[in-house]
């Protein structure tokens, strides 16, 4: 009995894999190693950028883009908003991230060693699913059924009756305390839910358990779904679109840590 339990003991000590935050396993790769990755993540979006400027009407021509001043780049561009890309929309949000794991994922297997390529294909999953698609849909879901079930009381919520600045701003938080608890209630339930399910699906795929917990870097990706939840809760001002400026910045995340992943 005592045999059997420590054979049991070393397979699942042999195929579970803690690569979450807290874990010790060391990443050995170069800082050098380290900017090629990111510098493909970041060449693995600007196809997919590209295609969406262009579609907004934005020139392509090099020569063009520098006369033109930055703030009026297709990038930073925020209004009128229907002239200018809409990070923010969660197909654009996707795209944009599947660009950047693709790049980060190529540029990592081109100068990590061919041992970590699996490490980098499990987190590929583990991004696209986990950081992004569960997430993505969680706040689009709940920033429907907001705008369905419960905007329609904001009109109920109390008001201080002054002209007073700092009443003015208590009344403005008061009426988008709903908004903000709704978006950080979707945005959380999308952040877990994707870990559980991306832990999940790797099990399937790999047949390994996957003790991959939630790390600190996995929220960094989530700024995105907050600026679609800002923007989408916010239909009528320029506030989410100004905010999604920063997504691909932020995509930048899910990509690096594609091509930085390593057998733990």
């Amino acid at each position: 009995m005592i045999s059997k339990i420590d054979t049991n003991t070393s397979y699942i000590k042999k195929n579970t894999y803690n690569i979450g935050f807290g874990s010790s396993t060391e990443n050995n790769m170069s800082v050098k190693q380290k900017a090629i990755v990111l510098a493909s993540a970041a060449a693995g979006m600007t196809p997919v950028l590209a295609v969406m400027a262009k579609r907004k009407g934005f020139s392509l021509n090099p020569v063009k883009i520098f006369k033109t001043p930055i703030k009026d780049w297709a990038l930073f561009k925020y209004a009128p908003k229907g002239k200018v890309i809409n990070l923010e929309k969660p197909g654009n949000i996707i795209a944009i991230a599947s660009g950047s794991v693709l790049g980060g994922f190529i540029g990592g297997a081109l100068v990590d060693s061919k041992a970590n390529l699996k490490a980098k294909k499990r987190e590929v999953l583990n991004q696209i699913l986990g950081n992004v698609l569960v997430p993505v849909g969680c706040v689009w879901a709940g920033a429907e059924a907001y705008d369905k079930f419960i905007a329609k009381y904001e009109k109920n919520i109390p008001q201080f009756k002054s002209t007073g600045k700092v009443l003015k701003v208590v009344n403005a938080c008061l009426k988008n305390l709903p908004r903000a608890i709704g978006t950080i209630t979707f945005l959380s339930a999308g952040i877990f839910a994707g870990n559980r399910v991306s832990n999940l699906i790797n099990e399937k795929l790999y047949h390994r358990k996957v003790n991959r917990g939630v790390r600190a870097t996995d929220f960094a990706p989530h700024v995105d779904d907050l600026c679609m939840a800002v923007s989408m809760m916010n239909k009528e001002t320029e506030l989410g679109s100004k905010i999604g400026r920063i997504i691909p910045l932020a995509l930048l995340v899910p990509g690096y840590e594609t091509g930085i992943a390593q057998e733990g």
